[in-house]
């Protein structure tokens, strides 16, 4: 069982940087892969980054690369997203989830645990 909680959301405004922070408990965490999602009001819940439980592989959706940069310190139990240049469009509930398998994997419906999300809104 992984229990996750996201942090680190709030408004700023185009061009700025947020960092998003997801802990999580358990003493299991460095074997899990970790992702973020992100989901817009009225739109489904999308792949935004990964990285595999050895922290050796990143993976990003195509809209944030270069811009966003996912990382892990498995003595913490933690895992981050550094977003820079953030756009009006990157307004969103940003969610945390772990799962466990080989690679990372960009599909929701791989992950076995969530968190709360943390929302995100980017002013123009």
């Amino acid at each position: 069982q992984v229990q996750l909680v996201e942090s680190g959301g709030g408004l700023v405004q185009a061009g700025g940087s947020l960092r998003l922070s997801c802990a999580a408990s358990g003493r299991t965490f460095s074997t899990y892969n970790m992702g973020w999602f992100r989901q817009a009001p009225g739109k489904e819940r999308e792949f935004v980054a990964a990285i595999s439980w050895t922290g050796r592989g990143t993976y990003y959706t195509d809209s944030v690369k270069g811009r966003f940069t996912v990382s892990r310190d498995n003595a913490k139990n933690t895992v981050y997203l550094q977003m820079n240049s953030l756009k009006p469009e990157d307004t969103a509930v940003y969610y945390c989830a772990a799962h466990l398998g080989v690679v990372a994997t960009q599909e929701p419906n791989d992950y076995n645990y969530w968190g709360q999300g943390t929302q995100v809104t980017v002013s123009s």
